[in-house]
């Protein structure tokens, strides 16, 4: 994703950030890559405000995905075979969508069953 406007760039090291995750400001949404599903998923500022429950910055954003990206990953997972979302087609989680994915990776880690 190019974009002449550098909108596309990160704020942790420009477009070419760390797998493809980036803070897209023109969006106010964190950018990141599904390979396998040939298409990007977003999750905007208002999502991480909830699940950090502060005004979060494009940097807390970018640590938060870094330290849960597993559960990020997951979510966007089962919302495209929840919704039969085409290959290609980009997508958007929100922060039930994420916070599911928590809850489900904190009780398998507690010994209960999600």
């Amino acid at each position: 994703m190019n974009s002449p406007s550098g909108a596309d760039e990160s704020v942790a090291g420009g477009p070419a950030a760390i797998g493809g995750v980036h803070w897209r400001a023109d969006i106010a949404s964190l950018i990141f890559p599904l390979p396998e599903h040939n298409a990007i998923c977003a999750v905007h500022r208002g999502a991480f405000r909830t699940l950090l429950g502060a005004v979060p910055t494009p940097d807390a954003c970018l640590g938060y995905f870094a330290r849960f990206q597993d559960a990020f990953r997951s979510a966007a997972t089962t919302k495209i075979l929840h919704k039969r979302i085409p290959v290609g087609t980009n997508l958007h989680l929100t922060s039930r969508d994420i916070a599911r994915k928590l809850l489900e990776a904190d009780q398998i880690e507690c010994g209960e069953r999600p």
